[in-house]
């Protein structure tokens, strides 16, 4: 065992390496940066040589993956092989069939749903590929495993791999960092009838004319300024934009999980276009003229919830973060101690171990406290700077006529639709709205007529 005389000794990080012979203690070692240097460019060249055998795998048509597409089985009997699952064939088929037919991916998604046809994820756990479950498996394990992800059904209705062809080597990918991203179908490496198809090559051929035949934009081939501000209040879903279907077609704002789902998972949660744009319209107005003095208890409001309801509370949190800086001292100065204890022989080494691990538990405890207090500090700071920069903001906006992308992302950071409630009027199609601007939501209640049904906002 090896005495040291040092104090600052004690403090520092040893490195010992058996087959290097690298031994920090002993004193500075210049080989060991340049060992990283080699170690480094060891792992990169096993990298490399590692995706260069997938490569040459791909090229020969070879399946490398873990997990067989749906449909298809592992053969046994020859490596990277694969042969039809004549028990999840005739889903794929179906799937295929049903695309020819000029069905979208929320129809297939929904009929296999409706058919109660397990979802890929249950079909692998049952062959012991795989132990993930679904968001809906695990929302509801009786009925979630016959919710289909659209994505994957995107994704199948393009796998050349239905009609007998390989196709391997679908992303980029980086050394240390992993995949980055899709490539193009045209950068895939394809292998043509390498195993037996579950469709013939003119009924996918088919099925991807159909799909770019789906592809479209709107006339202006521009988004709605709402893109992205829109969530449901159930279940956090975005709200999408559509028209109506009867005589007087018109634009309508609904939830996304409604859409893609049906109303099992979600309600439609349906408002206006016009309805949301102008209630929105005239919040920011209001705001507007709060920010700028136009009604003094409204601005008072503003100021207590941005400024003022905070500051008892971070008094105290500044008198109890002081404390523990104190107490990170002491600990600090009692530590120096023992270690001149241990070294004077004043305390034998298992006592030193028992109380310094005892003080550095204690000193662990408090740095997370303070740094979660000085986080909150941080945090209101900033609260205050951005209340002053969110009334100039919208103090400008008192006469606003229009709203844009570029105004709404400004100011709001989302807009939380609710499913229209019956509020004891004549009325009983109120949304239920709540606006959360970029500072923080500001709580007001009002309704806003619009003919036969109105938007209550919050």
């Amino acid at each position: 065992m090896k005495h040291v005389t040092n104090k600052k000794q004690l403090l520092l990080t040893t490195i010992l390496t058996i087959t290097d012979n690298v031994d920090t203690y002993a004193g500075d070692n210049e080989i060991a940066p340049f060992k990283n240097v080699l170690n480094e460019m060891y792992s990169r060249d096993i990298s490399k040589k590692v995706h260069a055998s997938y490569h040459l795998q791909a090229t020969k048509g070879k399946f490398t993956g873990v997990v067989p597409p749906l449909g298809y089985l592992k053969d046994p009997d020859e490596k990277g092989h694969l042969l039809i699952d004549e028990e999840t064939a005739p889903i794929v088929r179906k799937i295929f069939q049903w695309a020819v037919d000029g069905r979208g991916i929320n129809y297939i998604s929904r009929e296999l749903e409706r058919q109660r046809v397990p979802c890929p994820s249950w079909w692998h756990r049952k062959r012991g590929n795989r132990t993930y479950y679904t968001k809906w498996e695990q929302k509801d394990p009786e009925n979630g495993k016959y919710v289909w992800d659209e994505s994957y059904l995107k994704d199948l209705l393009r796998n050349p791999v239905y009609c007998g062809d390989m196709a391997s080597q679908k992303r980029y990918y980086r050394f240390k960092i992993g995949s980055q991203g899709d490539k193009a179908p045209d950068e895939w490496i394809t292998v043509e009838d390498t195993h037996e198809p579950i469709i013939s090559r003119d009924t996918f051929e088919l099925v991807q004319a159909k799909i770019r035949s789906r592809k479209r934009q709107n006339t202006t081939g521009e988004y709605s300024i709402f893109a992205g501000l829109l969530r449901c209040a159930e279940c956090g879903g975005a709200l999408t934009i559509r028209k109506t279907n009867s005589k007087d077609p018109h634009e309508i704002y609904t939830c996304s999980t409604y859409i893609h789902k049906g109303k099992a998972h979600c309600s439609q949660h349906r408002v206006d276009a016009d309805d949301l744009y102008d209630a929105v319209l005239s919040k920011i107005r209001e705001c507007a003229r709060i920010a700028v003095g136009g009604c003094e208890d409204m601005e008072e409001r503003v100021r207590e919830l941005c400024c003022e309801d905070e500051q008892d509370h971070r008094d105290s949190i500044e008198k109890l973060a002081a404390k523990q800086k104190d107490r990170l001292e002491s600990l600090d100065r009692l530590i120096a101690r023992l270690y001149d204890d241990l070294i004077s022989e004043k305390i034998s080494e298992a006592t030193f171990d028992k109380m310094l691990e005892k003080t550095q538990k204690e000193q662990s405890e408090i740095k997370q406290e303070l740094v979660k207090n000085q986080k909150l500090l941080d945090e209101e700071e900033k609260l205050d700077a951005q209340s002053q920069q969110w009334a100039e903001d919208i103090g400008s906006y008192t006469d606003i006529t229009e709203l844009d992308a570029n105004i709404l992302n400004r100011l709001i950071s989302k807009i939380v639709i609710s499913e229209p409630q019956d509020d004891g009027s004549n009325n009983s199609h109120a949304v239920e709205m709540e606006i959360h601007f970029n500072l923080s939501p500001i709580p007001e209640l009002g309704t806003i007529e619009r003919g036969s049904s109105s938007i209550r906002y919050f």
